[in-house]
């Protein structure tokens, strides 16, 4: 056999299995060839001429079905990166939302919380009042009283001398009213001087009118025939002008 026969049939051989292969990858009419060993070198350089002539066209449809399975594939990455931005974006937005309303709810319970405490203070205050203590009635003394008689006239003119400060003692006072008028509180001197100048002596100590107007004691009677009346006057008068009705022992 010729060496370019050989040559060209090992040719064809690669060509034709090159060229089927892109043919069925790209879905584009199939070609068949029959290699028959023994074929003569111009059968063989015609096949691989037609072969050379197909193969462009074979691979231009590979490149082009693979651009268009890169862009789809491309084009799903970018989908797929979009909605997982999409899916960060909403978890990230739900769990903002779930903390404001966490934050809201835990404010709303201290707002409770803080309204409920002053409520409940002026219970507790209201339960337990201060029992503030019951100030006792101050008793008034009871008012001194006194027998009306001698002795209680003295002792009452007595009282009332202490709180002036009129002297006088009872020893002094009942010595000079048993000499002027024997205890009689209605004894009246119609003869002596006094009386001839229209004053005559009154009462107990035998006070004259313009005397007893004159030493009357705040709080005692103005009636000069008043036994309490007529003593502190008259233990008034003697003070002045004797020092006490103890220093008296006759006419004053």
């Amino acid at each position: 056999m010729p060496q370019h026969a050989t040559s060209g049939l090992r040719r064809l051989t690669r060509t034709h299995k090159l060229s089927v292969a892109g043919v069925a990858a790209a879905g584009a009419a199939a070609l068949v060839f029959t290699v028959v060993p023994g074929a003569d070198a111009d059968q063989g350089k015609s096949q691989a001429t037609a072969v050379e002539n197909v193969q462009p066209v074979a691979f231009s449809a590979v490149g082009t079905a693979a651009k268009a399975q890169q862009a789809t594939i491309a084009k799903q990455a970018e989908n797929s990166a979009a909605e997982g931005k999409a899916e960060v974006a909403a978890k990230k937005a739900a769990a903002v939302k779930a903390e404001k309303a966490r934050a809201a709810k835990a404010a709303a319970n201290r707002a409770a919380v803080r309204t409920a405490i002053p409520a409940a203070a002026p219970k507790a205050v209201a339960a337990k009042p201060v029992a503030k203590p019951v100030a006792k009635p101050v008793a008034k003394p009871a008012k001194k009283t006194y027998p009306d008689n001698l002795d209680g006239w003295i002792r009452e003119s007595l009282d009332i001398m202490a709180k002036k400060g009129i002297p006088g003692s009872y020893e002094g006072i009942h010595r000079n009213i048993m000499r002027e008028s024997s205890g009689n509180p209605m004894a009246i001197n119609n003869w002596d001087i006094n009386a001839i100048n229209g004053v005559p002596s009154k009462g107990l100590l035998q006070v004259i009118a313009p005397t007893f107007k004159a030493y009357h004691v705040e709080g005692t009677s103005w009636n000069a025939y008043d036994p309490v009346a007529n003593i502190t006057a008259a233990c008034n008068y003697a003070a002045d002008k004797y020092g006490s009705m103890d220093n008296v022992n006759s006419a004053y």
